[in-house]
C-alpha cells in the first residue's frame, strides 16, 4: 500500500516533531533551600552553564538534557523520597550532582533497586568512594584528601595547636578522619576535638571551649550557615585563630554569609582556579557570554560535572538507557575536562583526586 503524498508528509512531520521535543531526563535532588542552598545553587547554575550550551548546539545524539531539579531542603528523608519520584514516576536515566553524605547515602537504595547510575554527587564523602559502590562516579576528591592536605598546609606554616569543629553525622566524622590522618602525619595531638548536633546547631558553649584552649588554628567541618555562625561566635568569645573549612564551602554564597569574618579564611578547593586551566577558562568564557562576572568555584564543580555527564550520555549512544550510562561511564579513560582527567572502571569510581587550598582576600575572592 503506497502513502500519498499529503500523508506521508504529515508523518514525516509528527516524525520531525517527537525528534525535535526528545529528551534526556536527568533527576537532582539538592537543598535548594535550608543550610546549604547558597552553595547548591551554585554548584548547579555552573552545570546549567555547560548543559544550556550543549542543548543550544543540538544537545547529544540530537536530544536535548532536561534536569529535573527537586529541593529536599538538607534533609536524607526528603532527598530519599525525591529520588523515589525522580526514578519511579518522572523515569530519569540518570540521578545527578546530589547534595550531602546522608543525603547521598540515603538516596542509595533506589539506585541500587533500578540500576540508576548517579553521576558527581556533591559530596567528598569516603563512604561514597570505598568500597565502590556500584550506581554512584564521584567526580570530585574526597573530603579525607582536602583535609589531610589543608592540616599538613598549617603544620608546615608552625600552627601546632589545631582545633577540630565537627558536626555529629557522616558527613562531619568523614572529615574528621581526614583531619586525624593530617595531624597524625603531622606528629600531633587536636588542641579540642568538638561536635555538635547538626539539625540544632547551638555554640554557645563550644566556642568558650575551643577559646580557652588558644588553639592557633581550627577547622570547622560543617555546612557553610554553620560554619559561619561558629567562626562569629569564636570571635566573640576572643578567640584569634585561623579558620579552617572544605571546599562545601567554596561558594560565593558561603562569602557573603561570613560578612565582615569572610578575610582570611581558608576553603580548600577540588577544582582549580587557574585560568590556565581550559576547565576554568571555558566555563569563564560561557560565564561572560551570559553577562556572569564571576564563577565560584562551586560553579566550577557544577560545570565540571556536567562535562562528565555529558560525555557518558554522547558515549551511551542515540537510545540512552540506565545501562547504557553506567556502561559508557566505567569504561571512561582519560577524560580530559579541561586540564584534568577522569577516569573509571568497574571497581574504581573516584574520578579526581585534585585538592588545592585557597583563602578569601580583602575583596571577598577566593585567591590561592
Amino acid at each position: 500500500m503506497k502513502l500519498g503524498h499529503s500523508v506521508l508528509g504529515a508523518f514525516l512531520l509528527a516524525a520531525m516533531a517527537v525528534a525535535a521535543h526528545a529528551q534526556i531526563l536527568i533527576g537532582q535532588t539538592a537543598g535548594f533551600s535550608g543550610p546549604v542552598a547558597a552553595g547548591v545553587k551554585e554548584t548547579t547554575e555552573g552545570a546549567k552553564l555547560y548543559l544550556d550550551a550543549v542543548n543550544a548546539r543540538g544537545g547529544v545524539n540530537g536530544q536535548k538534557i532536561d534536569l529535573i531539579s527537586l529541593d529536599d531542603k538538607f534533609d536524607p528523608k526528603l532527598a530519599a523520597e525525591n529520588a523515589r519520584k525522580l526514578i519511579e514516576e518522572q523515569n530519569v536515566l540518570a540521578m545527578f550532582l546530589t547534595r550531602g553524605t546522608p543525603q547521598t547515602e540515603a538516596i542509595l537504595p533506589f539506585l541500587d533497586k533500578y540500576g540508576v547510575p548517579l553521576i558527581a554527587p556533591s559530596t567528598g564523602a569516603m563512604v561514597l568512594h570505598t568500597p565502590v559502590k556500584k550506581h554512584v562516579f564521584n567526580v570530585r576528591a574526597t573530603y579525607q584528601r582536602e583535609a589531610e592536605k589543608a592540616i599538613a598546609h598549617l603544620a608546615t606554616i608552625g600552627i601546632t595547636r589545631i582545633a577540630v569543629v565537627y558536626t555529629d553525622d557522616s558527613f562531619g566524622a568523614d572529615g574528621v578522619a581526614g583531619a586525624q590522618k593530617g595531624l597524625s602525619a603531622a606528629k600531633l595531638t587536636p588542641a579540642a576535638m568538638e561536635k555538635f548536633d547538626r539539625s540544632k546547631p547551638d555554640f554557645s558553649q563550644l566556642a568558650p571551649r575551643i577559646a580557652k584552649t588558644d588553639a592557633q588554628a581550627v577547622m570547622m567541618i560543617a555546612s557553610a550557615t554553620a560554619v559561619a555562625d561558629c567562626i562569629k561566635a569564636l570571635k566573640a568569645a576572643g578567640s584569634n585563630a585561623q579558620f579552617v573549612t572544605l571546599s562545601n564551602n567554596a561558594s560565593g554564597g558561603f562569602i557573603k554569609g561570613l560578612g565582615d569574618n569572610a578575610r582570611g579564611v581558608i576553603v580548600s578547593q577540588v577544582f582549580p582556579q587557574s585560568i590556565g586551566f581550559g576547565l576554568v577558562k571555558e566555563a569563564t568564557d560561557l560565564a561572560r557570554a551570559k553577562n556572569l562576572t564571576n564563577v565560584s568555584p562551586a560553579m566550577l564543580e557544577g560545570f565540571a560535572s556536567a562535562k562528565v555527564l555529558v560525555e557518558a550520555l554522547r558515549r551511551a549512544g542515540a537510545k540512552p538507557s540506565r545501562e547504557h550510562i553506567q556502561s559508557a561511564l566505567e569504561g571512561l579513560r582519560k577524560f580530559d575536562i579541561g586540564g584534568l582527567e577522569v577516569s573509571y572502571s568497574t571497581d574504581d569510581h573516584t574520578g579526581l583526586d585534585f585538592a588545592d587550598l585557597s583563602i578569601i582576600s580583602a575583596d571577598g575572592k577566593f585567591r590561592r
